[in-house]
This record gives C-alpha cells, sequence and structure tokens, in this order.
C-alpha cells in the first residue's frame, strides 16, 4: 500500500482498492431479487394457511438473504490463502456437522429426513456447510497433492474414500441429492485437476454398482424412481408431485397466466416454494420467462468458470478449483431442479439456487458468492501491476 493511500479514510482506500465483479454480482443480485418475488408469489396462500401471514416465508428469506450478505461481506475481506491453510479444519468441521445432525435429541427431523440443525432461530441444513467445507478441503488436496493424483492411484483414493464417508453420512439422513452434488462436484474438480481417465473407471464403476444396489433394497427410493418414470400410472400417490409439477408447467404455455396467478400453488403442487418453485414460475411466465432464466443460470456459469479459467492462467490453482467447484455445484443444483419439475429426473429434494426458500441453501449460497468475488479481487489485485508496466515500456 502506498503512503498516500494509508493516509486515505478507510471507506476512500476501500473504493479504491476493492475490485469487484461487477457482471458476476449482476447476475446474481437480478436472481436474488427475482427470486424474492417469485418465492411471494409462489408462497402467499402456503404462508397464509400456515402462519396467518401471507408473506411469512418471504421475510424469513430476506432476513437470510441479509445475513447471507454480511456473510459474503465477511469472505470478501479474506485471503484465499487463509481458506487453503484451513484445509483440515474444513474437512473436520464438514465431518462433524454431518455426524451431529445424526445424533439423537441434536437432529431435527422434517418429512421423515433428518438434515437439521437447530441454530438460534432457525434450523440449519448442514449438508450446505458441510459441502463447502468438503469442496475447500479438496480445492487445498489438489495442490498439495496434485503430482500423486495425476500418476498414482491411491492420489485419486485417498480423496474419494473421504467423500465416500461424507456421502455415506448424507444417504443416512437421508439426503440423497446433497450426496449426488458433492459427488459429482468433487469429480468435475479432480478431473479438471488433472486425475487419469482410468481411476475414473474404476471408480464410476464402483459407483453405478452401490447406487443401484442402494436403489434396489430401498422400497422408499424404488418407490420414488418408479413414479419418475411413469408418474401418470399413479397420479394420486406415488406420481402426484411430478403431475401436478407438468401441469403448472403445461398451463404456462408460451407467455404464462400473469405474475400471481399460479393455480397449482393453491395447495395442488406440494413444496411449491421449495422443491418446485420452478414449475410455478413456468406457469406465471410461461416458455419464454422459462428460458430467460435459465439464460440468467448460464451466464452465471460462464462468468463462474471464466474466472476459474483466469485462476489457472495466473498459477493460482487452488484458487481455479474453488471456483470450478463452486461453478459445477451451482449449476449442477440448478439443473437436477429444473429436471426434477419438467420430469426428466427422479425427485431430489434439492433447491434452486437464489430461488427457492431455503435459508441454509441462501445463506452457503451467498458465501459462495463472496469467495467467488473475493478470487476476482485477488486476481485484479495481481494484474495491476504488470498492466503498468506493460504500459511503461510502451
Amino acid at each position: 500500500m502506498s503512503s498516500r493511500s494509508a493516509t486515505m479514510p478507510f471507506p476512500a482506500r476501500l473504493k479504491t482498492e476493492l475490485q469487484i465483479d461487477t457482471v458476476l454480482l449482476t447476475i446474481v443480485m437480478t436472481l436474488l431479487l427475482g427470486g424474492l418475488v417469485i418465492l411471494a408469489s409462489a408462497a402467499i396462500s402456503i404462508s397464509d394457511n400456515a402462519t396467518g401471514d401471507p408473506f411469512f416465508y418471504v421475510q424469513r428469506q430476506l432476513i437470510a438473504a441479509v445475513l447471507g450478505a454480511i456473510a459474503a461481506g465477511v469472505c470478501l475481506f479474506i485471503p484465499m490463502q487463509v481458506w487453503q491453510s484451513l484445509g483440515p479444519l474444513m474437512l473436520f468441521a464438514g465431518l462433524a456437522l454431518l455426524v451431529v445432525v445424526l445424533v439423537p435429541g441434536i437432529g431435527y427431523e422434517v418429512n421423515g429426513s433428518t438434515r437439521w440443525v437447530r441454530v438460534g432461530i432457525m434450523n440449519l441444513q448442514v449438508s450446505e456447510p458441510a459441502r463447502l467445507c468438503f469442496l475447500l478441503y479438496l480445492a487445498g488436496y489438489l495442490v498439495r497433492r496434485n503430482k500423486a493424483l495425476r500418476e498414482e492411484f491411491v492420489g485419486f483414493l485417498r480423496p474419494m474414500l473421504v467423500l465416500t464417508v461424507a456421502c455415506v453420512l448424507l444417504l443416512k439422513e437421508p439426503d440423497f441429492g446433497a450426496a449426488i452434488v458433492l459427488l459429482a462436484t468433487a469429480l468435475v474438480m479432480m478431473f479438471v485437476a488433472g486425475a487419469r481417465i482410468r481411476d475414473f473407471l474404476v471408480f464410476f464403476s464402483t459407483a453405478v454398482v452401490a447406487m443401484a444396489l442402494l436403489a434396489l433394497t430401498s422400497p422408499y427410493r424404488m418407490k420414488r424412481l418408479t413414479g419418475f418414470l411413469d408418474p401418470w400410472s399413479d397420479p394420486y400417490d406415488s406420481g402426484f408431485q411430478l403431475t401436478q409439477s407438468l401441469i403448472a408447467i403445461g398451463r404456462g404455455e408460451w407467455f404464462g397466466v400473469g405474475l400471481g396467478d399460479s393455480v397449482q400453488k393453491l395447495f395442488y403442487l406440494p413444496e411449491a416454494h421449495t422443491d418446485f418453485v420452478f414449475a410455478v414460475f413456468a406457469e406465471e411466465f410461461g416458455l419464454v420467462g422459462s428460458l430467460v432464466l435459465i439464460a440468467l443460470f448460464l451466464a452465471l456459469l460462464w462468468r463462474v468458470f471464466k474466472l476459474g479459467m483466469r485462476a489457472a492462467n495466473a498459477e493460482r490453482f487452488f484458487e481455479a478449483y474453488v471456483a470450478i467447484g463452486l461453478g459445477t455445484w451451482l449449476g449442477l443444483q440448478a439443473f437436477i431442479n429444473v429436471g426434477v419439475n419438467m420430469g426428466l429426473l427422479p425427485t431430489k429434494g434439492l433447491t434452486l439456487p437464489l430461488i427457492s426458500y431455503g435459508r441454509s441453501s441462501l445463506i452457503i449460497t451467498m458465501i459462495c458468492i463472496g469467495l467467488l468475488l473475493r478470487i476476482h479481487h485477488e486476481l485484479a489485485v495481481d494484474a495491476r501491476p504488470v498492466n503498468r508496466k506493460r504500459g511503461g515500456r510502451k
């Protein structure tokens, strides 16, 4: 920092020195603010019936957005090197969260799944912060052990054993969707880091067999799977959610029935404000609105992956792996949620990032955005001296 900067007031220094990715921030704010509007429409009847306040869920989501913005702001001022040094602690924290939620009397059960712990005035879905902890740990491992990852099966096996333990704990809740997202995100990060294809083939073969056995030996999962394959064969039981979602999407046609005029949200479509908020959106804004929403998510992914490539080109590999991991996580979760709503995938219980009601999901997503903005800031700061030097040579 120059002597002139040192004498400047803190707000002025902050304005001068903080480098913000305005494109990424604009996309995120558009999704977040639009999501609050969509949620207000999707949840109004459910809120009024459950609490007597039609905006109960929106108010809680807004509080979570504020908390998430504060947490993202804190992350914006923490150097990425600090997160890299905390890798082992992140691993311990992630495993501890997944174990604690299974302890009787601590874990909080909702709809037959024990995924939450009470933290102050809200329930924390532990899979959300745990996933971020594992991602940060894995990014650090890929930097430290990159040579072993590229040349030895043991280098591939070590993180996969840790992630397998995490997935087993997630399946005990059960939270099959979170396990899938965690595993897929980790595999993408390891592929980008240079893991050998044959190691992937060995693991994929084992994973596919294990998942098939898991589905076949669980009547609950088999029921959901068969309901997804042919929901109209049992539209009032196993296929009820999906058929109501498809009806909502079909009613939207090209331009939708209009904001607030959805019929399916009036107690026909279960979880209209969480897992199936996209169906309500499609009903009210139609195919055109749905394509715009999907385009916003694609723009978000493009910006995040571009950030990851910039970090890799600058040889900041921890930051590159974190960006790729976060982009894969957000993109995969959005893809699965939309796919479930459209009947392309079995129900997974995953929220639509920045849109669905889910305070834990929203807060952690905002923290992820804070980390991405920090990566952009550090890359921009690193590039400034180089630009000045090149300018001087001219």
